[in-house]
């Protein structure tokens, strides 16, 4: 039997474009994403009595617990044609359902960790592919890098050395239906990628300045808090503020981690809200 522990970072959308809607459905997007050190901790262990099984405290796992972390062992022992039992613990710090993107991470992370375990059968272009199989946002984790996604979220390029700066997320213990966003949200780009404004960020000014997520304009609106928080991370001393992905957690851009982190200790002080300074990775 092997066991190995592995750390799931969560992530934040720097700016996400939504360019229109495709026939399979799905929306076509250009996103500048990035990971931080607010971790989910995940033990795999590899053994002899065969299935793949996943313990979550606190979080209600579908019957069977066929959650995205499991697909995801699955589908590696099914490219690599092995037969072993893979037990997954999840100790969840991600919020769920707060546009940081916990479950992709997770399935990522199982998808790396597992495939390292079992002596790396599988190349990362291959994980990549199995990553975009599971969902728009896993292939970003096996990336591992700040990257701008286009697409359904799965064509990855680098993004240049982004400026130093500290974040610090506040979640206001509401979760958000991706789907629900998505279905609310009027479309009013024309669809052209090349229109867009190219992500091109250098000083922590120009990060200010290519905050954008079309995807506001929907959860702000059914939740008005999201638009308090970013108000009070300004007020607060923050560079620029904006909500990650489809909400409800919004980030606020810091000079340093010291002074997020002060920050974060008066929104915790007044408010039974979910407060994390964080540094980019």
């Amino acid at each position: 039997m092997l066991q190995k522990t592995f750390k799931a970072p969560a992530k934040i959308n720097l700016c996400l474009h939504v360019l229109g809607r495709l026939p399979s459905g799905y929306h076509e997007l250009a996103m500048a994403m990035q990971r931080v050190d607010l971790y989910d901790t995940i033990s795999i262990r590899v053994g002899n009595e065969l299935g793949v099984r996943v313990e979550c405290a606190g979080v209600d796992l579908p019957a069977g617990g066929e959650n995205i972390a499991a697909r995801a062992a699955r589908a590696l022992l099914d490219l690599a044609g092995i037969d072993v039992g893979v037990d997954i613990c999840i100790d969840k710090k991600i919020p769920v359902a707060a546009g940081l993107g916990g479950g992709s991470s997770d399935a990522a992370t199982v998808l790396l960790g597992l495939n390292e375990m079992l002596g790396c059968p599988a190349s990362v272009a291959q994980l990549l592919a199995l990553g975009g199989e599971l969902g728009a946002d896993v292939p970003f984790f096996v990336f591992g890098q700040p990257a701008w996604a286009t697409g359904v979220g799965t064509t990855l390029e680098p993004l240049p050395v982004l400026p130093a700066v500290a974040y610090l997320l506040i979640n206001p213990r509401i979760t958000v239906s991706t789907a629900d966003v998505y279905r609310s949200l009027r479309l009013t780009k024309g669809g052209e990628l090349a229109n867009l404004p190219r992500f091109s960020v250098v000083t922590k000014i120009d990060l200010q300045k290519a905050l954008y997520n079309d995807l506001e304009s929907v959860t702000l609106q059914q939740y008005p808090v999201i638009a308090e928080i970013k108000q009070r991370l300004l007020a607060a001393g923050a560079l620029g503020a904006l909500m990650s992905g489809s909400g409800s957690t919004v980030f606020g851009v810091f000079d340093d981690f010291e002074t997020a982190r002060r920050a974060g200790d008066v929104f915790a002080a007044q408010d039974d809200w979910l407060v994390f300074p964080v540094h980019p990775l």
